[in-house]
């Protein structure tokens, strides 16, 4: 027992222990006896996991036998019984012999999580009316962690913030019922129907009927390209602007829409660098 943050805990030092030293930190406590061989086999996985939060993790070991009281007082009945202590109080517990991955399911509720400093981040940005930085940082920290349904929901909130709608349904769709009565979740709601009903504008829809009726004209096209990106349908708009491009190479205006409109698209936003491949295939 060599690591740092590894005590055995006794009547003398817990307070000292689960309140003095675990100021901001989450003390993990061990109840184990000699004679207990499950209490034997937990030990190397509990190890394992201490050293894998040395900075935020306290292992307290109580050798049942010997704090006979101080084991009275947690009312410990069964061993192994594993007790998490947070702000000086109990919050979890697993009583049994238990597989690595449950007793760290159950600190990760617990201890910081690597997305944790990203999603912080991202609900301060949207706070801040700074959607590409919300989108941005919600993205990593679901990277970081994809069943982190908090994370989820903030992306999709940036998602929407930034035009991706698709995106953020998408992303609604993977929360389950109990989120849906959540205030962001309404929101995200509002966001995308309002969204919706901009990008599909009277204004758009007649661009749309004079490109049908004129399919030849480049200019009406340019245009429509131009007013998609405008209401944040990006995918259409750079695909078109693409398009455009390609039949006419030598047209430097056209050219110059489609690099504008991938300069500007949300920071992090995936498509920008898959059509600035494109671009870079076509011109070597």
């Amino acid at each position: 027992m060599n690591a740092n943050n590894i005590v055995n805990l006794t009547a003398q030092n817990a307070k000292e222990v689960l309140i003095d030293q675990a100021e901001g930190k989450v003390v993990l406590i061990d109840f184990w006896a000699d004679w207990c061989e499950p209490c034997k086999q937990l030990l190397p996985i509990l190890e394992k996991i201490a050293a894998d939060y040395s900075d935020n993790l306290i292992l307290a070991k109580v050798d049942c036998e010997a704090e006979q009281a101080l084991a009275g007082q947690f009312q410990i009945r069964n061993l192994p019984t594993l007790m998490v202590f947070k702000d000086g109080q109990p919050v979890d517990g697993l009583a049994g012999a238990q597989p690595e991955q449950a007793i760290r399911e159950m600190l990760s509720k617990h201890l910081p999580q690597p997305e944790d400093d990203a999603l912080k981040n991202a609900k301060e940005a949207l706070a801040n009316d700074d959607a590409d930085t919300a989108y941005t940082q919600a993205k990593l920290a679901v990277d970081l962690n994809p069943t982190n349904h908090d994370a989820v929901l903030v992306l999709a909130h940036a998602a929407a913030k930034v035009g991706h709608t698709e995106q953020a349904k998408e992303l609604l769709a993977q929360l389950s019922i109990s989120h849906q009565s959540e205030p962001e979740y309404q929101q995200v709601q509002a966001i995308i129907q309002l969204a919706e009903e901009a990008a599909d504008s009277p204004e758009i829809r007649a661009l749309e009927e004079q490109v049908k009726a004129a399919p030849d004209d480049l200019a009406l096209q340019s245009q429509l390209s131009v007013q998609y990106f405008q209401v944040k349908r990006y995918e259409e708009a750079l695909a078109m602007a693409l398009t455009l491009w390609k039949a006419e190479r030598s047209n430097d205006e056209f050219k110059k829409h489609l690099l504008d409109m991938i300069n500007n698209l949300p920071e992090g936003d995936p498509l920008a660098s898959t059509y600035r491949k494109k671009v870079y295939s076509m011109l070597y």
